[in-house]
């Protein structure tokens, strides 16, 4: 597991039926490629969140597969429309097998 992950997520708590919403996500992680090398000149292990999940009441909105090209603190940002009250679900996998998860509540009203 890397040291100090920590998922942060931006969404709005209040919404219209059918509006369209922004959502951000940000994960604060290493992101090792697994081709640098360490001062004594080993190779650091790949360490990467390999996948990010978006489920809005059970129904998936967005399933991204993140390669080792991607930056230290993978943010996102991306619209959903919401039909109903409920809660988003967010999922972040780990090349380790950690699991890192977050939810928001938004009303609909």
């Amino acid at each position: 597991m890397a040291d100090n992950v920590r998922p942060r997520v931006k969404v709005p708590k209040k919404a219209a039926a059918g509006e369209v919403i922004s959502i951000k996500t940000l994960i604060s992680h290493p992101m090792e490629s697994g081709q640098r090398k360490d001062g004594d000149g080993n190779t650091i292990p790949r360490s990467i969140i390999n996948r990010m999940v978006v489920d809005f009441n059970g129904e998936n909105v967005i399933d991204v597969t993140l390669e080792p090209a991607i930056s230290t603190n993978p943010y996102f940002e991306f619209d959903a429309t919401v039909p109903e009250s409920g809660e988003f679900k967010f999922t972040w996998h780990d090349d380790d097998g950690s699991v890192y998860e977050d939810t928001q509540a938004i009303e609909v009203g």
